[in-house]
Parts: structure tokens; sequence; C-alpha cells
């Protein structure tokens, strides 16, 4: 099977590092031309870019703004004229143990469900819209395995942030099906990347290898394929799945 990109438009979030700048590479080796969006590292994403190649660009925003969030996608549609795929795929994990004082606890939760939820459905809907004017499209959520099996009392916003993905994905496949919108979820567990890096700090690779059936750590790469694939049109079927990667430390 050969997956064929070519004159796909796939606007990516965090596509500066970690899982995002790999599916960023995995999606122009196919063909595609990446809008590849960032925060702050416009040097990575600018890289990325030259070396991802078929006309790649890279666009800022900060998620955690409504408007900037919303404002993305239209910049991606004005210099491509298009997007046939959204990936979802920018996240972020924040420490917020129960003890910790209120307002910061609150300001945890407020910044992961403005990034990782909110920014989400901004960008869904801008996609819905666009599809739906020219028949349909793609959309591509990185959820985790927290949101089908939890997380420990300190990761309690990120799980949810997550879970309220897997929901949105869900309920996009079911009511927007017919105008050709399909949606996909990918569920990752432990990802060696930067993110996750804190969390093998504080318990440890050791503890982190405990949780997972396969003799290594899951990398980027063996997370972008399956986008690539969701991506290319050719699994169209499986619309509303969720699918886990992450080497059977959560199988639902």
């Amino acid at each position: 099977m050969r997956i064929d990109l070519t004159n796909q438009v796939v606007l990516v979030t965090g596509a500066s590092r970690g899982i995002g700048q790999e599916i960023a590479r995995q999606l122009a080796g196919a063909g595609a031309t990446v809008a590849v969006h960032y925060g702050r590292s416009a040097e990575a994403a600018e890289a990325l870019c030259v070396e991802i190649g078929n006309g790649s660009k890279a666009f800022r925003a900060d998620l955690a703004v409504a408007t900037e969030a919303d404002n993305l996608f239209s910049e991606v549609v004005s210099e491509f004229g298009k997007v046939d795929v959204l990936v979802n795929n920018a996240g972020i994990v924040l420490h917020a143990p129960l003890n910790s004082e209120f307002d910061e606890w609150a300001r945890s939760w407020d910044e992961t469900l403005a990034v990782n939820t909110r920014a989400c459905a901004i960008l869904t809907r801008a996609a819905i819209q666009h599809f739906q004017e020219r028949g349909g499209g793609r959309i591509i959520y990185m959820a985790s395995r927290a949101a089908f099996r939890g997380d420990s009392e300190d990761y309690l916003a990120y799980a949810s942030s997550k879970g309220a993905i897997v929901s949105l994905a869900r309920s996009v496949a079911r009511a927007f099906g017919k105008d050709g919108i399909k949606t996909f979820t990918v569920a990752p567990g432990f990802v060696r990347t930067d993110m996750a890096q804190d969390a093998i700090d504080a318990y440890g690779e050791e503890f982190v290898m405990g949780d997972i059936a396969l003799d290594r750590l899951t990398e980027p790469a063996d997370i972008a394929p399956i986008v690539v694939l969701f991506a290319s049109g050719l699994s169209d079927h499986a619309t509303g799945c969720s699918i886990d990667v992450n080497a059977a430390s959560y199988v639902h």
C-alpha cells in the first residue's frame, strides 16, 4: 500500500517538536504540504519547514488565546487556499496537585482546558465550516490513554481535557458524517518527548517502563504512521474511532 498525499494541505498544531514534528515529517514524506503550527519555537518550526519541503510553512498562534486559535485556521486557508486535514495535536501537561494553592490549581485547570480542549473545539468549528463548503475533510485528534483509564491526582485536569476531546471527535463524526467530515482519535501513553520528560524525571524511567508491555518506550515515530493513514482517506469507515498506540499500557 502506498499513501500519496500530494496536493493535500494538512494543518498540524504543535508541530515544532515532539509527536507533532514527527507527524509533519511523515505527512510531508507522503507528499503533503504541511502548515506547521507553533507557539514559541519559531526557529524549530522554520527549520522543520525547510527540512520537509513541499511548500510547507510555519504559523504562530498561542492556542491559550481563543482568538489566536480561531485566526490560525483562517491564516492557513488564506495562505494555501484550503485545508484538507486538521491534526489537533498540540497539548500541555501541567502538574496540579490538589494541595496546591487554590489560585494556582485553578489556573492550571484553566490553561490546560484552554489549550487541550477549547482550542481543539475552536479549530474543529473552523474546520467543519470550511469542510462543509468543500464537500468534506478529515480531523485527527491526539488524545491520551488518560482519557480512558484516568490519571493520577496531580493530572486530573490533563485527563479531563483529553476525555473531552474523545467525546468531541465522536460527536463530530456522528453529526457531520453526511457532510463528508471524518474524525479519528489516537490515544498514546508515555511517549519519549520533551513534554513527557518531566513525568519521567519525576517518577523514573523504570516506573514508566513497568507500565507498558513492550521492551522500549514509545517514540513519536510510532505514533505518526497511523495519523498519515487516517489523513489518506483509506480508513474513512473507521470515522469516530479511537486507536490505542500506548504499548498495551491501556487497551479499551
